[in-house]
């Protein structure tokens, strides 16, 4: 299951995020890595962005984004 599936008011925990160079960098120096839980705040009407929280802050990622981050 990716974050891209999880619903909203939901948390998760991250498993593994897919890709490779710039795009894994840019998703981990956001916070989000192996083992940090999510919850997701909101998706907008459309479905991209997904807004989520991270370490206690307010983050919004691209679905294409949402797709790389495998979660539990």
């Amino acid at each position: 299951m990716t974050l891209k599936d999880v619903n909203i008011g939901a948390t998760c925990k991250v498993k593994r995020i897919h890709g490779e160079g710039a795009l894994k960098r840019r998703i981990m120096d956001m916070g989000i890595t192996r083992g940090v839980e999510i919850y997701v705040r909101k998706v907008a009407p459309l479905g991209d962005p997904v807004e989520i929280t991270v370490r206690d802050y307010e983050l919004s990622i691209r679905k294409s984004d949402a797709e790389l981050i495998e979660v539990e």
